[in-house]
């Protein structure tokens, strides 16, 4: 008798289980069926989830749509066939109806897949959009070349906790009081670099119980003599967020491709929570 050979789960189908668990939870629709028969639309969890499989795939929307049609085992992933997949002018249009607050609720899942350390750390760098349209410039007074954005990381695993975009220049020390006020039950040790250095954002951390690893700029003798009691170790251990940064533009590419502030947002967020899915399925 010939022998089967057990079946082996590819990464293509562990991400793909993995993106629409989380969709569902993302969206508190769990139970809600895939499509509404008698309205004709589409479950929230099946725009979230392909559009995290469109990010892990690297294709555009229609070329998506075009490739799950050969692929009728990751489409039952979602509980449709392959003759049930929306058109992919509505995975496009929907992704701008979704509420950012989902989007940040896949990436805080997608963070708790594995476990953090103890050090987080926070940094910034810009990410290059394509151009917008000259009528919505001028319309908007949209003039940046690129996104502000500021990540929290988990220095053990180097998975994404949080991320905060801005069309604007704002101070490192305000967005790193605005990403800890959101996640401090997440840190315990947060180490970051001079650009940061706020004695208020300090007295902050420690009234709730974070430890601050900021070097002071070193404008005195004080300064230098504050420096030199900081675990080095520690300190430098906000390096991760760069290798996060690099990471991500090896794999996603450095161009925000969304035409939209907002999209621009979202695409970024969902990035990262690809990233965070690709490192959990490979353990």
């Amino acid at each position: 008798m010939k022998r089967e050979k057990p079946s082996v789960s590819t990464k293509l189908s562990r991400f793909t289980s993995k993106v629409v668990s989380l969709a569902k939870k993302a969206v508190g629709g769990e139970s809600e069926p895939p499509v509404q028969k008698g309205e004709g639309g589409y479950a929230d969890w099946v725009i979230v989830g392909l559009h995290g499989l469109r990010e892990y795939l690297g294709q555009s929307y229609r070329r998506l749509l075009d490739v799950l049609h050969e692929m009728p085992g990751i489409v039952a992933k979602f509980d449709l066939s392959v003759d049930e997949m929306p058109d992919f002018t509505t995975v496009c249009t929907r992704k701008q109806d979704l509420e950012m607050r989902i989007w940040r609720v896949l990436l805080r899942l997608s963070a708790d897949l594995q476990e953090t350390g103890e050090v987080k750390a926070i940094d910034a760098t810009g990410l290059d959009r394509v151009s917008a349209s000259q009528h919505y410039a001028n319309r908007t007074n949209y003039t940046f070349r690129s996104v502000k954005t500021t990540a929290l990381i988990d220095c053990e695993t180097s998975m994404i906790l949080d991320i905060h975009c801005s069309m604007t220049q704002p101070h490192d020390t305000q967005i790193g009081w605005q990403v800890m006020k959101q996640n401090l039950h997440r840190v315990e040790t947060l180490t970051v670099d001079k650009g940061y250095d706020w004695d208020e954002f300090r007295r902050y951390l420690r009234k709730e119980g974070v430890r601050p690893v900021i070097k002071h700029r070193g404008f005195s003798s004080l300064d230098a003599a504050h420096n030199a009691r900081i675990d080095d170790e520690i300190y430098h251990r906000r390096s991760v967020v760069e290798s996060v940064f690099a990471s991500l533009r090896r794999r996603f590419d450095d161009t925000i491709r969304a035409r939209t502030w907002f999209g621009q947002f979202r695409e970024i967020v969902l990035k990262a929570a690809v990233k965070n899915i690709e490192a959990a399925i490979r353990l």
